[in-house]
């Protein structure tokens, strides 16, 4: 069977990362080496650009310029959060048709690679042959199948170094301090928090993911014990954390949800999240000294703090994509998978066993306890933060004999 002969049109869907443009410049450029493609394009803004046909041509795009591009966090195209219904999809095959597109790569999360597999079933369904590949981006980490996806090691390493600078100035002037980290549904990022500790009382000292219920009573209590024993406590917490009913944490403080264009509640993305928790302890525990911040958007897009596996990987996948697709003629969703003690392979795999799924933390990642992580989290995250995480020191000088205060 001949290989289709036609055009490239690549977006990037959801929430921006560091590492994005790697995908971006990787399936660009493998694009480009095939006779079968006419043209690369990108859509501006995702699937929004495509019905809008606010697209560019990356075939004239310079390979200097795109390898620049690459190291340069957030989406080069731009984004969208837009979710595609069937009529969403009869216009995306309007422009596809009339612009003779073959190949559709989207790179995102859980809710583009719905898309993927949405625009997939709608091209099979109109006779429109089209190769569709999903290729994997989320801070979350929470795409299934993968062993890891490309924008959570970077982003997990900004949140480490965050939560170990967090430590050193609580360490300094003590107090309580409480840290609201992006997760919804998935708590890895949260845990990440944990990676930067070096010494035995270094926070966070205790970390709160949505796997596990969240009970304000053993709030209150993880929070006395640890200031109890260290004279200050660091606490990490996801914004997805809720209670035995399921039940977001923040609605049932706040009494409100308000909810996003794809039905989901907006968690923390206010502060109110922090200073409820703050106020929390403030009133319950008759501390002083509390404070909350939440990490927002610098999680995501950080300039500076990069992964270096993170970066290759998500460069990889990039080129994967063209080359299930244009190589070998699939339609899927590129995956990563780990080998031995760290490697990495890729493979495809169908749309509809990765489209609107979530991933979530092992079991056995998490302490039984559900206010902490295991080392066995450790292992499997500290290889893909890469190298340059910067090493603290402590004084070490003995103490001076007292002469007036004995």
């Amino acid at each position: 069977m001949a290989k289709l002969t036609g055009k490239v049109l690549i977006a990037q869907g959801g929430g921006p990362t560091a590492v994005i443009n790697q995908s971006l410049a990787g399936a660009v450029l493998e694009a480009r080496k095939y006779n079968e493609v006419t043209r690369v394009y990108g859509s501006l803004n995702g699937v929004r650009g495509i019905i809008n046909e606010e697209l560019v041509d990356l075939t004239q795009e310079t390979t200097h310029n795109l390898k620049h591009v690459a190291d340069t966090p957030s989406s080069a195209l731009f984004s969208t959060r837009d979710k595609p219904d069937a009529a969403y999809c009869k216009e995306i095959f309007k422009v596809c048709q009339a612009h003779d597109v073959r190949y559709f790569f989207y790179i995102g999360g859980n809710d583009s690679s719905d898309t993927v597999y949405i625009v997939n079933e709608a091209s099979k369904a109109a006779g429109y042959e089209m190769r569709c590949v999903h290729i994997p981006k989320t801070v979350d980490n929470d795409l299934v199948i993968n062993d890891h996806t490309p924008g959570w090691p970077s982003a997990a390493k900004y949140v480490a170094q965050a939560f170990a600078g967090y430590n050193l100035d609580n360490r300094a002037l003590p107090g309580v301090f409480i840290g609201i980290v992006m997760g919804r549904h998935a708590g890895f990022l949260t845990a990440a928090a944990s990676l930067g500790r070096q010494f035995e009382d270094d926070g966070p000292h205790y970390v709160y993911m949505p796997e596990s219920v969240f009970s304000e009573e053993q709030f209150l209590g993880d929070v006395k014990a640890a200031t109890d024993k260290y004279g200050r406590c660091i606490v990490a917490v996801s914004e997805g954390i809720h209670d035995e009913d399921g039940k977001p944490f923040m609605v049932k403080l706040s009494g409100r949800a308000e909810t996003d264009a794809h039905g989901n509640v907006q968690l923390s993305g206010s502060g109110a999240l922090g200073d409820m928790l703050s106020d929390l302890v403030t009133t319950k525990l008759q501390l002083k000294r509390v404070r909350a911040d939440t990490l927002g958007y610098a999680q995501r897009s950080f300039l500076g703090v990069v992964s270096e596996v993170d970066a290759n990987e998500a460069w990889e996948v990039g080129e994967k994509a063209a080359q299930f697709a244009i190589g070998h003629d699939q339609t899927g969703s590129v995956t990563i998978n780990r080998v031995g003690e760290y490697a990495v392979d890729y493979r495809l795999v169908a749309l509809k066993e990765i489209a609107a799924k979530t991933k979530h933390m092992p079991k056995d990642f998490i302490a039984p306890e559900g206010n902490n992580i295991t080392p066995k989290f450790h292992h499997y995250a500290k290889p893909l933060l890469g190298s340059g995480f910067p090493e603290m020191h402590r004084l070490r000088a003995p103490k001076v004999e007292k002469i007036l205060k004995k």
